[in-house]
């Protein structure tokens, strides 16, 4: 798969052992079932891949053991997010290095309170850019704090075009990404909604050619962006109403915990464990979870078994 990316970009979660230390084997196991959940590409060490538990030596074994893993089947996307400029664009050079096709970054934030402004954030993207030399997709996210415009990403893009890609995940995604669109033309290449696909539907309308959800259903969400591209938003509307349910209850009450859940009742990893402070599951909660993919049968519940 080659420019412009399109279609499904999952995000890979990191796979520990019950004592916390990171399961190697377990992590390939993920690559393999994400190869074969026909993703369009796989996004490694982002949020939901717990990449703020990770030291720097862990990150760069998730990512060379990821890359590797995949062998150029699909596409890989390492997140290089962070606050100093220095330490992103040296994450950013080793991704690309490593035999990455595209980054994953947030802006430049520190807790809640330390942001840079509009031109240091153009500056921090341009060195990061300069030093991987690949495409860079934006992740516009409450999580940092800085509120973006669009304004603000269309200057991004014509003044760091390696900026090309853009993954909206903020209340009214579908507006932000209409405007978007409208304002930056051709050079957004990739529109891309996030947010485990909650508002899918409504940001394909928009004019969205991309979703980057977790790994839980990818196999059940890609025939959804299929059809609307063949035009068929029928099908795609009744293919979305199946699973929105699953993917409302991984919104809204599992989080980054659902596609392990689900990945360890399918025989695919041996623990769902996540890190401290981090806490596992309700048995309830995964109950529920794991009653509502039964229904689906994605492949993540039976690819190994």
């Amino acid at each position: 798969m080659s420019e412009p990316y399109k279609g499904i970009i999952p995000i890979a979660p990191t796979i520990f052992h019950e004592n916390g230390d990171v399961d190697h084997e377990g992590n390939r196991r993920v690559m393999d079932l994400m190869v074969d959940q026909g993703v369009d590409g796989i996004c490694i060490l982002a949020n939901f891949s717990e990449q703020f538990l990770l030291t720097d030596a862990e990150r760069d074994e998730v990512m060379r053991l990821s890359i590797e893993q995949v062998a150029g089947r699909v596409p890989v996307c390492v997140t290089t997010s962070h606050f100093s400029t220095r330490i992103a664009a040296q994450r950013a050079k080793a991704a690309a290095d490593a035999g990455a096709k595209m980054l994953m970054m947030m802006p430049p934030y520190h807790g809640a309170l330390l942001k840079a402004d509009e031109q240091g954030m153009i500056e921090h993207f341009k060195i990061v850019a300069d030093a991987a030399g690949i495409p860079i997709i934006l992740q516009d996210a409450p999580l940092s704090g800085v509120t973006m415009t669009v304004p603000f990403m269309v200057r991004l893009n014509r003044e760091v075009p390696l900026v090309r890609y853009f993954k909206i995940e903020v209340p009214g995604t579908a507006g932000k990404l209409r405007s978007l669109i409208e304002a930056g033309g051709d050079a957004i290449v990739g529109p891309f909604d996030g947010e485990e696909a909650i508002t899918l539907m409504a940001d394909l309308d928009a004019g969205a050619t991309g979703t980057m959800t977790s790994a839980m259903i990818p196999d059940l969400i890609k025939p959804i962006l299929t059809a609307h591209a063949a035009g068929d938003r029928r099908q795609a509307a009744a293919l979305y109403a199946r699973v929105l349910p699953i993917i409302n209850y991984e919104n809204r009450q599992c989080g980054l915990r659902s596609a392990k859940a689900v990945m360890k009742a399918g025989g695919v990893i041996k623990s769902d464990a996540v890190r401290d402070p981090l806490t596992p599951l309700h048995p309830q909660t995964r109950e529920g979870l794991l009653e509502l993919a039964r229904e689906l049968d994605p492949l993540a519940l039976r690819w190994g078994k």
